[in-house]
């Protein structure tokens, strides 16, 4: 079922959906499933016959994008009033999850779901490119706007601190987990084009999709940059066996940030999170490299302590 379907409702009736933010991370590239010509994310109503909201949402998933689900949590419910305006004159609540597959980018989908880069979305998001650098100078000066039209002294200094915060301005520290809240802010200052659906994508600040669900989008991104910093879900996007470069790779397409070889590499020793498989696996561009393999051990040990893996830049 389609999400524009979906969101069709009686007056003064109430309806339920679930949503998902599936991501793979093929070729050191994070993607995440849409539907609608990369639109939307792939939802469906909760149904009575489900046994429970996540075996509901694995199955019509499955279905849906013909993808099997690994790793999967809820996120969050959304339910604001405001989500169903525009759409139906009913209420709609949408409980999303975040599931994670290892499911390849070239792999077949069916009835129209599609692999699509999330950082085509959220382009200042991926620190990695330099390319990243312009278009944060660009939006620099539009919250500045922003922050001037604020109203009251008190007010622009709140907006001005918000932004310096968020995106990192005036000498502050880049958070890598704060996708959400740039993004809301983006929103609230009127430069993300859900803000302005009649100039829908005119100002260029990543591709637009339905309703709020960029704002889940975002609210996914946010949730697994947290969480692999203390568990071990990234291997849940790897294949069964990889070199460490491309186990690096991984988590810096996630995080949108460069980290640091040696201490990366360090750090993955010190937790003994994988080990070796005793084969080789050719690279390209250079001399074979040693094949690892997650070591299953680790989600009991890690179960009280938490694995932390190295988010920092080079």
């Amino acid at each position: 079922m389609s999400a524009k379907t979906v969101f069709d409702a009686p007056t003064g009736s109430v309806s339920a959906e679930l949503i998902a933010v599936i991501v793979a991370v093929p070729s050191g590239d994070p993607m995440v499933m849409t539907v609608e010509a990369g639109d939307a994310l792939p939802s469906g109503p909760f149904e009575v016959a489900h046994r429970s909201l996540q075996s509901g949402l694995r199955a019509w998933v499955e279905q849906r994008t013909g993808h099997a689900l690994g790793y999967l949590e809820q996120l969050y419910t959304f339910a604001d009033r405001e989500r169903g305006e525009g759409l139906g004159a009913g209420r709609r609540i949408s409980i999303s999850y975040l599931g994670l597959t290892r499911a390849e980018a070239e792999a077949a989908a069916v009835a129209g779901a599609s692999w699509r880069r999330w950082y085509d979305y959220f382009p200042w998001e991926d620190q990695r490119q330099r390319a990243a650098q312009p278009l944060a100078a660009s939006i620099e000066p539009k919250l500045k706007r922003w922050m001037a039209a604020g109203g009251s002294r008190l007010a622009k200094e709140s907006r001005r601190t918000r932004a310096e915060i968020a995106f990192g301005l005036d000498g502050r520290r880049w958070n890598e987990e704060l996708a959400l809240q740039r993004y809301e802010l983006l929103y609230e200052a009127g430069l993300a084009s859900e803000a302005n659906p009649s100039g829908r994508g005119a100002n260029g600040l990543g591709r637009a999709m339905v309703a709020d669900h960029r704002r889940i989008l975002a609210t996914g991104i946010a949730r697994l940059r947290a969480k692999i910093k203390y568990n071990p879900v990234v291997f849940e996007l790897m294949p069964p066996a990889f070199t460490l470069l491309q186990l690096q790779r991984c988590v810096e397409a996630i995080a949108g940030m460069n980290l640091h070889k040696p201490n990366f590499r360090r750090l993955i020793e010190q937790q003994q999170l994988v080990e070796e498989t005793g084969d080789m696996v050719a690279e390209t561009g250079g001399r074979p490299a040693k094949a690892f393999r997650f070591r299953e051990a680790v989600k009991e040990e890690r179960a009280v302590v938490g694995t932390k893996l190295p988010i920092a830049k080079a």
